[in-house]
């Protein structure tokens, strides 16, 4: 029996050492420099591109979830987000700005699949150079480095302007919607999907969500998460927005993208021999992470939220507009 204490007593010592490692490794944000550098170095090694493919974001799994391929459902959710924005009736040539293109997945299929002639922005000069390796030159894509809180483009560049799970690295909500709006011609239209948290003005968070949603935001240099109902009223504060903002909830069409990949580690064991020992444990530092992303976005902590709104034709007098916003039932 003693033999038994001493290996549970060894067990817990590690988890506590990896725990203390974990918490002290943390990436948390401190400028858009932190930001870039995360992404710099996640694009240096190229794990992330071999386990998650060409799409940096979470895959659409239907409603309800369907099993399906992990890289599959990324590109499904692409096609998608182009349905749910009313994409697919654009003509060919329509211009669009990805904010946040990462290295390029969602701007190739925009101009492959639709026609469209796209611009896609990161802050990362790797993702750009990266993104650049992979399009095809007959493909009418450019990627360019720039930050979204500071768009270098003039006001009503782009027919569309679409961006996915960016916000959550924007320190300032309000000013990222109103570059959002900005650039988009007037009676073009901004779609946008993006990690949320639960609106805690009614609902605040309870002793256990606080510290989760630490968690979330200091490992992968977030700033904050906004809630749909904060971004969508922050959305028409700029005063550039015709009608209403059309908002969705996709928690459950994108929910098994956290354990899926995962689950990549464990079906493609390549990656072990491709990235070696220090490659397998940093991707096995990703975890604790990505099941916390399971828990707050299975619980309601967080959400995954749709955005899409029109630019208004000609600019109102006042910004001081009632908010209104419609929730689509997809």
């Amino acid at each position: 029996m003693n033999w038994f204490f001493s290996a549970l007593g060894v067990l817990l010592a590690l988890l506590t050492v990896l725990l203390a490692l974990y918490l002290m490794t943390a990436r948390r944000y401190q400028s858009s420099n932190s930001v870039a550098n995360s992404y710099d170095q996640w694009t240096e090694d190229g794990i992330l591109e071999f386990y998650w493919g060409e799409h940096i974001h979470l895959g659409h799994y239907g409603s309800p979830p369907q099993r399906k391929d992990f890289l599959a459902a990324k590109s499904d959710f692409v096609h998608e987000m182009v349905r749910w924005g009313g994409f697919d009736k654009l003509p060919p040539g329509t211009t669009v700005l990805d904010v946040g293109c990462g290295i390029g997945g969602s701007s190739r299929i925009l101009a492959r699949d639709y026609g469209f002639a796209v611009t896609g922005i990161t802050i990362s000069p790797q993702q750009v150079q990266r993104a650049q390796q992979l399009t095809s030159q007959e493909l009418d894509v450019k990627f360019l480095v720039d930050d979204a809180m500071a768009l270098s483009f003039p006001d009503a560049s782009f027919d569309v302007v679409w961006s996915i799970e960016a916000g959550p690295h924007m320190p300032d909500k309000a000013i990222f919607a109103r570059e959002l709006m900005r650039v988009v011609k007037p009676g073009g239209v901004m779609v946008l999907a993006d990690w949320n948290q639960r609106d805690d003005r009614q609902n605040p968070l309870n002793f256990w969500e606080k510290p989760v949603m630490r968690q979330l935001l200091d490992q992968w240099s977030h700033p904050a998460f906004s809630s749909i109902e904060g971004f969508s009223e922050l959305l028409v504060a700029t005063g550039l927005v015709e009608g209403k903002v059309m908002t969705a909830d996709w928690t459950e069409q994108t929910l098994p993208s956290w354990l899926d990949s995962i689950w990549q580690g464990v079906a493609r064991p390549e990656g072990l021999v491709r990235f070696g020992l220090s490659g397998f444990m940093k991707s096995l530092r990703e975890v604790p992470t990505l099941l916390l992303m399971r828990l707050a976005f299975g619980t309601g902590l967080c959400r995954f939220g749709m955005f899409r709104t029109f630019r208004a034709n000609s600019l109102p007098k006042s910004t001081e507009q009632t908010v209104c916003i419609e929730t689509a039932q997809i």
